[in-house]
């Protein structure tokens, strides 16, 4: 069997043809969709991305495997202790060892690891090609060697192939001869008017219209494509089209491989995984060029999985998140689990054979690299709990209808307590079971909280006072202050 998983970094499923979107974004990846099965409901339980591939590795929630972060503690893989024998357990039981373990061999192109000091993550590949800039490669600078591969190793039977493109991810960067090939093509869904954006004008915190550099409006010239900030409502829209450029530039790199494969006869009865870690803040919740919640518009994902044999042109029933694939991969193929270790998903196999609903009911997304956050998807709503809200002004609670209302405009909190309620104690109950199976005594989320907060605001509160001084919110810095007095 032939595998290959295209892992895209920040990619919004809302911004894919395949989901819904009218701009022509993602030919190829609609293609595949056709081909196979589309997970409408899939999310990122732990944002962004160390936490997010931290739990698609391992299967298990950051609360467990300790990885919630960015910095510090809960940026690193808790030691297994004294269990621990010659070889650690996640390493033995993760994603990629599957399919070792199935027999097959194993490759990927991916900078990940480096990036994020996380050599976990390269845990059961037997070839690693990184282009050595830690992120910072365009699509096209990995594509040819995922060519040359499949030209000189593609033939054989029984491989995987994990290849990474970061191009959706901050800072836009598609190349200037790709041009913009949306420039005359409306945007979609123009949820940002002239009211909205005047609101995100005056919008306090790191990566609004004002400081889309975190903290501030810089703009480097080597990303043309990537604003200091977002000041007109030309600029905005010129930075949708900046955002839906890398999408179809990543799609056009896939296109490529996709014609290498059938080119060499062996796209039908190749598997194709496509997913993502993230999504991204496109102007929700005021936040721009971010994934720094745990709201919908960064925990929902793509999942697409032509398998062959597989459904095709169909969608998964149900709630999923990416803690499922481990144990999906290992029942598709047999596999089983070396001493003492379990996941915390849940496969959804008998899906993508037999169509079976494998989805759960409700799922609890956290975010602590840029906020500290609990949320969780239930029904039509989305339910947010802020704990640290990374010097954004954020209600402690907030409740959305995602369904009807998937940009976050109306915060139902006040209108409807009996699901901020329910939504609550979701969260309380999923916390209290997954401590059970815990092997440590403290949730991670804590863990950022004791040692300063979320990593990318820790000490950057008075230096942004600063900059508000003087400016149309500088009638917000009291309430600041006030929400975050330790800074």
């Amino acid at each position: 069997m032939r595998i290959i998983m295209f892992d895209i970094d920040t990619l919004r499923p809302d911004h894919l043809g395949c989901y819904g979107y009218a701009r022509d974004t993602s030919p190829v990846i609609d293609s595949i969709a056709a081909d196979g099965l589309r997970f409408d409901n899939y999310y990122c339980p732990n944002a962004p991305c160390l936490p997010s591939r931290a739990s698609l590795i391992s299967g298990r929630y950051g609360i467990r495997t300790g990885v919630v972060g960015h910095g510090g503690t809960a940026a690193d893989m808790r030691l297994q202790g004294t269990t621990r024998h010659f070889r650690d357990s996640v390493s033995d039981n993760g994603l990629f060892m599957q399919f070792r373990r199935a027999g097959m061999h194993t490759v990927s192109f991916s900078t990940f690891a480096e990036r994020h000091s996380s050599w976990w993550f390269n845990a059961g590949f037997n070839e690693c090609f990184n282009v050595g800039k830690c992120g910072n490669e365009l699509a096209g600078e990995v594509t040819p060697h995922v060519l040359d591969w499949l030209k000189r190793k593609g033939d054989n039977d029984n491989w995987f192939m994990h290849v990474h493109y970061w191009d959706p991810h901050t800072p836009y960067r598609a190349p200037e001869e790709f041009g913009n090939p949306f420039k005359d093509v409306p945007l979609p869904d123009n949820w940002i008017d002239g009211k909205i954006f005047a609101e995100h004008l005056l919008h306090v915190g790191p990566h609004g219209a004002n400081e889309i550099n975190m903290w501030d409006d810089t703009h480097f010239d080597q990303y043309p494509r990537h604003p200091g900030a977002v000041r007109t409502m030309q600029d905005m829209r010129d930075f949708m089209d900046s955002y839906d450029c890398g999408v179809r530039y990543t799609d056009d790199n896939i296109g490529q491989v996709i014609g290498q494969l059938k080119e060499m006869g062996l796209y039908e009865d190749t598997a194709i995984i496509i997913t993502s870690d993230h999504g991204e803040n496109l102007g929700e919740l005021g936040l721009y060029a971010e994934h720094g919640t745990a709201d919908e518009p960064t925990c929902h994902i793509p999942m697409i999985i032509k398998w062959p044999g597989g459904p095709e042109g169909e969608t998964a029933p149900g709630f999923h998140d990416n803690v499922d694939l481990a144990p999906t991969i290992q029942e598709l193929l047999g596999t089983k689990f070396v001493g003492e270790y379990d996941y915390d998903g849940v496969s959804y196999a008998k899906t993508i054979t037999q169509g079976k609903n494998c989805g759960k009911d409700h799922l609890v997304l956290t975010q602590c690299a840029h906020v500290c956050q609990r949320s969780v998807r239930f029904d039509n709503y989305l339910y947010l709990r802020t704990i640290h809200g990374g010097y954004h002004l954020f209600p402690k609670e907030q409740l959305f209808d995602v369904v009807n209302d998937p940009h976050q405009l109306h915060n139902l909190a006040d209108e409807r307590p009996d699901l901020c309620d329910k939504g609550a104690r979701l969260i309380l109950n999923w916390v209290d079971e997954q401590m059970k199976k815990s092997e440590f005594d403290i949730d991670p989320m804590w863990t950022v909280m004791r040692e300063g907060g979320p990593e990318h605001a820790r000490g950057m509160l008075e230096s942004y006072i600063k900059r508000l001084e003087g400016t149309p919110r500088a009638s917000q810095i009291p309430l600041l202050r006030e929400m975050y007095p330790k800074g």
